[in-house]
């Protein structure tokens, strides 16, 4: 039986290890890194994971990109089911620097899967090097969502970003926001922009849908969900929701829904 002990994975002699698991929902991984790349794949339910430099929403159907010696946490929403690829640093050295959500094509999932039902030390010149290749192959051209929450180093700016993650249907503008912090409207508009690549309206938009997807996720009715996160109507987080979240390459599955119909 396969292990489901991120440890035993570190040190297989192969360039991708992968390693299924499942969580009850409500389930907390603390701070942790691993000495090899991660893509934490979701095959069922939606996890949140936090880092120093970023918050990512990773619903069923994507796939976290974690580089080595990162070190993060995750908080499931509702049950998940997951399929974690540990890959080699070697084998990765020129993939994306920083973490990020991606989508996850068929052919990544099916060679996930398949490598899966390979011994963990597979033939490397045979199937299981095959599927592992394909696998880093299909990940380094998969296309990024906008299900990241980048966070500034400024510190003022963390605060404020912290803040909304933690209630975003806070109704400051960013008038107020720079008064709190003591900075001018326009220094605390042009660090934002700076050190988020967002404008600050953009980032409080995306910090609410992402907030608004795990909320669904733990079972909130769309009434709740939208109050919660700062919309007086469920149209409201609707109309936002479909603004943030771009039509996709029609190999990817759908990002997730809200039920908007009330019960």
């Amino acid at each position: 039986m396969r292990s489901t002990r991120a440890e035993d994975y570190q040190d297989v002699p192969r360039a991708v290890a992968v390693m299924p698991k499942a969580y009850a929902a409500s389930s907390r991984i603390d701070p942790h890194c691993h000495k090899r790349a991660q893509l934490l794949y979701a095959t069922a339910g939606l996890m949140m994971a936090s880092a120093e430099d970023g918050t990512w929403v990773v619903p069923e159907g994507h796939a976290l990109w974690i580089p080595p010696q990162l070190t993060h946490s995750v908080a499931m929403h509702g049950a998940v089911s997951m399929c974690t690829a540990y890959l080699a640093a070697e084998a990765v050295r020129d993939f994306p620097a920083k973490a990020r959500v991606i989508e996850v094509s068929s052919l990544l999932a099916a060679a996930l899967a398949s490598l899966g039902a390979e011994p963990v030390l597979y033939n490397e010149a045979g199937r299981g090097g095959h599927l592992a290749a394909l696998v880093l192959d299909e990940i380094q051209l998969a296309p990024e969502t906008q299900l990241t929450l980048p966070l500034p180093k400024d510190s003022r700016l963390r605060r404020i970003c912290l803040g909304l993650i933690k209630a975003p249907a806070t109704d400051l503008d960013l008038d107020a926001w720079a008064y709190h912090c003591g900075l001018s409207r326009r220094t605390l508009t042009r660090r934002f922009r700076s050190e988020t690549g967002l404008t600050f309206d953009q980032w409080r938009a995306r910090a609410r849908v992402v907030r608004a997807l795990a909320l669904a996720a733990d079972g909130w009715s769309p009434r709740q969900v939208a109050a919660s996160v700062g919309y007086r109507s469920i149209q409201a987080l609707r109309g936002r929701t479909e603004a943030l979240l771009p039509k996709q390459s029609t190999d990817a599955r759908p990002l997730p829904s809200i039920s908007f119909v009330d019960s």
